[in-house]
């Protein structure tokens, strides 16, 4: 057994594949100056080949995993207008007298080595994208078939190395059960795509081989917690088909409560929403029964491209998302980049502390002609369905006056042009800084409705990151200053007649449940794969029980305390379905 990282989340059983590295020998190969136009035209063709194939891979993509994931192969697209990988190309063919596919193999070991030598994740997942296009690009001046998966035998787990966003659009994951990669990280595009199209996958396993793994050896994945077993003993096989198929029944079990209201037994109506960032993910949240959206993260609109997309890019994606939920409400959230979301052609300071830096609404209002530019597409995209519009990482009367006043601003200029709005919008704001916990009264005043981000409320209250291994023991959601915070909020909203939800990773820990009921708030806005198991849980608890657990949370002291008294209550209808 190996110990990988889980990417994609599923069990996968079944024989490997191994892929072998998609990188070819290239001769060094020597011309005269003659030559140069001739080699010159060869990559130029290449490139247009390449470019050519690379459109044709986002158009057969986008209606299996959406618009968003396969803006991925706008960077490829990107890399071969360059005009530095191009210069770079050209040089080593002028300078050093070298055919074209030696020029780009030497260009593509610059920079990949150049960006490897990175002390950035981000960057080092870039230097695959060069890799990747470069590679291509090869393929079409050595005249070389592509490597072909497998097709004509049984479902395979796939090894390789690395892979490639364009090697994995070429996956049936009718063919392949799982995939295995030596290197990559969750947030790599691959990760991404992989998640898009349902298919477990495990990276990062290198380290913990001894020797390599080869096809024909059976191979167990589990793409949630990363474990990788090669040739198991058959009680392992075992466990992991029971667990597989105990997988496949409870979502088989869970799914006919999709078209079940969302309704406690006494009578609290909960609405219960998908956070999404793609038409895949939303479509993934209605099947799972989801009332509407209540983030939409549109900051992946902008990521994985070389430009910010135009006003009628964003919105055509908003109107086809309100269209697809057919009047369930819609909520986007303005751009929230910055922190630890990186654009490639938008050069962020640097900064000692980038979540409490240039991030967010912060960026909105300083430019303001991007800012107005999706406000533009939100508003044109209203009259399309029951949209709602949400600014991020709020924390004062002042920052929702000003992004109030650029959307009046565009309001008045979409009036002039004759272009339809939805005059009553309605617009929220995103309470995930303590400073807009304390002024939640004020804020109440200013807009129509409150989503509580846990995530960074609970990072923010407790200072602590919690993606940083040494401290994230203290990333406590469950802490009594977070309770009190959370109160504070949802009575400020109440008092004002304003709806609140939630959004962050709380909203979808059915722990946090009774919470939510006690408190009363409105509506909850988890990940797709959350929503079953959530209205399973609401469909026999009582909001009558939940308040009087309330009290007694308020009395504890830890968050152990709390997370006891939670599980407790969790408990007690599940003992009395067992004793009859």
């Amino acid at each position: 057994m190996i110990q990988g990282i889980g990417a994609s989340s599923g069990i996968a059983i079944g024989k490997a594949f191994v892929l072998p590295n998609w990188e070819w020998e290239v001769p060094d190969q020597k011309i005269d100056v003659a030559d140069f136009a001739r080699e010159f035209e060869r990559v130029y063709e290449g490139i247009r080949t390449s470019k050519h194939e690379i459109e044709q891979i986002k158009d057969e993509l986008r209606e299996v995993v959406g618009s968003a994931e396969t803006n991925i192969f706008d960077a490829h697209l990107a890399i071969l207008d360059d005009p530095v990988f191009m210069n770079e190309i050209q040089g080593i063919i002028q300078r050093q007298y070298k055919a074209a596919e030696v020029a780009v193999k030497e260009a593509i070991d610059h920079f990949v080595t150049m960006f490897d030598l990175l002390d950035d994740d981000y960057m080092k997942e870039r230097a695959l994208d060069i890799k990747d296009v470069g590679n291509r690009l090869l393929k079409h001046l050595l005249g070389v078939p592509e490597i072909a998966l497998p097709v004509d035998t049984q479902p395979f787990i796939l090894i390789a190395k690395e892979l490639s966003p364009s090697q994995l659009a070429h996956i049936n994951p009718d063919h392949v059960l799982g995939i295995v990669t030596l290197a990559g990280s969750t947030t790599s595009h691959s990760s991404i795509m992989a998640r898009a199209l349902g298919v477990p996958l495990v990276v990062g396993v290198e380290q913990g081989l001894t020797e390599p793994i080869l096809t024909g050896q059976t191979i167990v994945i589990d793409g949630g917690d990363g474990t990788v077993y090669i040739d198991p003993v058959e009680a392992v096989i075992e466990r992991y088909n029971q667990l597989h198929t105990k997988q496949t029944e409870e979502k088989k079990k869970l799914q006919h409560f999709a078209l079940r209201h969302s309704v406690t037994p006494d009578g609290k109506a909960l609405r219960l929403e998908a956070n999404i960032s793609s038409i895949k993910e939303l479509e993934i949240a209605l099947s799972s029964g989801a009332n509407g959206v209540g983030l939409f993260r549109t900051e992946f609109l902008y990521m994985d491209r070389n430009r910010f997309p135009r006003e009628e890019e964003q919105f055509e994606v908003y109107r086809s998302v309100a269209e697809k939920l057919g009047g369930d409400p819609l909520v986007i959230r303005t751009l929230d980049v910055g922190g630890d979301k990186q654009l490639d052609y938008f050069e962020l300071p640097e900064e000692d502390n980038p979540f409490l830096g240039y991030r967010a609404i912060r960026i909105s209002l300083d430019r303001t002609d991007l800012f107005k530019t999706q406000l533009r597409a939100i508003l044109r995209a209203s009259v399309y369905g029951q949209v709602k519009l949400m600014y991020p990482l709020i924390s004062s009367v002042d920052e929702v006056r000003s992004a109030n006043r650029i959307l009046n601003e565009a309001k008045m200029e979409l009036e002039q042009e004759g272009i339809p709005y939805d005059k009553g919008m309605k617009v929220g704001i995103m309470i995930e800084v303590p400073a807009a916990v304390m002024i939640a009264d004020l804020l109440a005043e200013e807009v129509d409705f409150f989503s509580i981000g846990t995530n960074d409320l609970v990072q923010f209250t407790l200072a602590v990151d919690r993606m940083n291994e040494e401290i994230s023991h203290l990333y406590e959601p469950f802490h009594p200053a977070l309770l009190r915070m959370l109160k504070l909020t949802v009575d400020a909203a109440k008092r004002s007649g304003i709806t609140v939800g939630v959004c962050g990773e709380l909203a979808g820990d059915m722990r946090a449940l009774p919470i939510w009921l006690s408190l009363d708030v409105d509506e909850l806005s988890m990940s797709a794969h959350s929503i079953l198991h959530v209205k399973e849980r609401l469909l026999g608890t009582k909001q009558e029980e939940s308040r009087g657990l309330l009290e007694q949370l308020q009395l504890c002291r830890t968050s152990t305390e709390v997370i006891a008294k939670l599980e407790a209550f969790k408990r007690e209808p599940e003992e009395k379905t067992a004793n009859g």
